[in-house]
């Protein structure tokens, strides 16, 4: 009897063991989790019974909720502000020869810049071409309040655009096509195109605007514009990741048109980048949601939703994405060119 009542006991433990299991995003077999508590043999029929009505037929796992109802993405930006005269001076802010980290508290109004030919609006410059460091692109935090915007937003010749939105909404209009965007929106505005801005809204828009020199190549025609919302693009998940590590891609990687990609990576609890990437792209991460623990260069460093990390080349990288929640952050990194290496060398006779 006594026996009984303990591998009842086992049984609901085990049952509640697989809804939370669900909850934290990732799933176990039946006959783990009963080797695990010793189910055998009443447990685990209770637990078979538990589980019959979910199970894969092919897999024999219990089905993650979001295979049957989507997480809806989450997507943080600074409101500006000003800290207290009693605030401590302490932050996370860092700046290194391979790295920085600039984290959101540091996004005040005092930092703010405003740009010509753009009206009611202000930005935060997360970065910008540095000699020795990240050389290749800058990024801004953009706030256009109502009524803001500007028939004249990119003032440089030759540089291409993305666009991504993460809170309220725009009307971005390409080569006299209008697309409204919402959080989530995405737009790649190639180097050629004809292209304005404006808050048709009544409520404060922000969206990152990342700006890159194109490199234009002989017989290679320009990309187009593209208009889409994370929404509509199934992420691609790593091999051998179980699902557990995921890349949102906007633009085909076989596309060898476009010379930078910006993607979505997603981490669920527990996830790692299991090695120290490092490689020849500059980066710069923005953190959509969550957080986690980075590896930069030799340092590992705490960031959360609203911190950006900017990468030069070869700065190793790794991470762990240590929950409750999804890690999530908006990618740029440069693609698909030779690596430029100035004046023709002279000629050895």
């Amino acid at each position: 009897m006594v026996r009984a009542l303990r591998q009842r006991n086992a049984a609901d433990f085990a049952a509640r063991s697989i809804r939370d299991a669900g909850k934290a995003g990732f799933y176990r077999k039946q006959t783990d989790i009963a080797r695990d508590y010793q189910i055998f043999p009443i447990g685990l029929v209770a637990l078979g019974c538990l589980a019959s009505f979910d199970r894969n037929p092919h897999t024999g796992r219990i089905p993650l909720p979001q295979e049957s109802k989507r997480i809806m993405p989450k997507y943080f930006s600074p409101h500006g502000g000003h800290p207290g005269q009693e605030q401590l001076l302490t932050d996370r802010a860092v700046f290194t020869d391979a790295y920085a980290v600039i984290p959101k508290g540091t996004m005040r109004d005092i930092v703010t810049s405003f740009l010509p030919f753009w009206t009611n609006t202000r930005l935060w410059v997360l970065s910008r071409p540095l000699s020795g460091f990240a050389e290749t692109f800058s990024q801004y935090i953009m706030e256009v309040s109502p009524g803001g915007g500007s028939d004249r937003p990119e003032t440089e010749q030759g540089v291409e655009s993305v666009l991504f939105v993460v809170e309220g909404s725009i009307q971005v209009t390409i080569d006299d096509v209008a697309h409204k965007m919402k959080p989530g929106g995405y737009a790649y505005i190639p180097v050629n195109a004809t292209w304005s801005l404006e808050n048709k809204s009544d409520e404060v828009a922000r969206f990152h605007w990342i700006r890159k020199s194109f490199q234009a190549l002989d017989g290679l025609p320009l990309p187009e514009a593209i208009v889409t919302n994370e929404t509509d693009v199934a992420p691609t998940v790593m091999p051998g990741t179980d699902g557990k590590w995921a890349t949102t891609r906007f633009v085909d990687p076989a596309d060898l048109r476009h010379d930078m990609h910006v993607t979505i990576v997603t981490f669920e609890p527990g996830a790692v980048i299991p090695f120290a990437e490092t490689h020849v792209m500059e980066h710069g991460l923005y953190v959509l949601e969550g957080k986690a623990v980075y590896r930069l260069n030799q340092d590992w460093v705490e960031v959360e939703a609203g911190d950006y990390m900017w990468l030069r080349a070869f700065c190793p990288q790794a991470c762990y994405a240590g929950g409750p929640g999804r890690f999530r952050y908006l990618l740029y990194k440069d693609v698909n060119r030779h690596m430029t290496l100035g004046s023709a060398p002279l000629s050895i006779s």
